[in-house]
């Protein structure tokens, strides 16, 4: 079965940064489209930003220009790099694989999830 598992998530003041990781068993990360998602306290689950399998990425608005992402392909592992941290950003982060349309940000195009690393971002 094909499984994501995150990490990196913690606790950092305004304009700090963090990397989060996904690692994949089963799936070839550097083969595969996927994304990153987020949750805050009382709020949607929204899309942050997405790959696809040639390397090309999106991000939400609101991310653009602060966060990146990137892959190694002999860890089998996704990253999003967070610079410029702030509250706002705070949430539960998951990483997702991508059903078949590649570079969405749109929750139902994905079908596999990770449990997610909790990002708190303190001003």
């Amino acid at each position: 079965a094909v499984r994501v598992v995150e990490s990196g998530g913690g606790s950092v003041e305004t304009g700090g940064s963090l990397r989060l990781s996904c690692t994949a068993s089963g799936s070839s990360i550097s083969r595969s489209c996927m994304a990153w998602f987020r949750q805050a306290p009382g709020k949607e689950l929204e899309g942050v930003g997405a790959i696809n399998q040639y390397g090309s990425t999106t991000f939400e608005d609101s991310v653009r220009g602060r966060f990146s992402i990137s892959r190694d392909s002999a860890k089998n592992t996704l990253y999003l790099e967070m610079t410029s941290l702030r509250p706002e950003d705070t949430g539960r982060y998951y990483c997702a694989l991508a059903r078949d349309l590649c570079l969405s940000l749109r929750v139902d195009y994905y079908n596999i999830w990770g449990q997610g690393t909790q990002v708190t971002i303190s001003s």
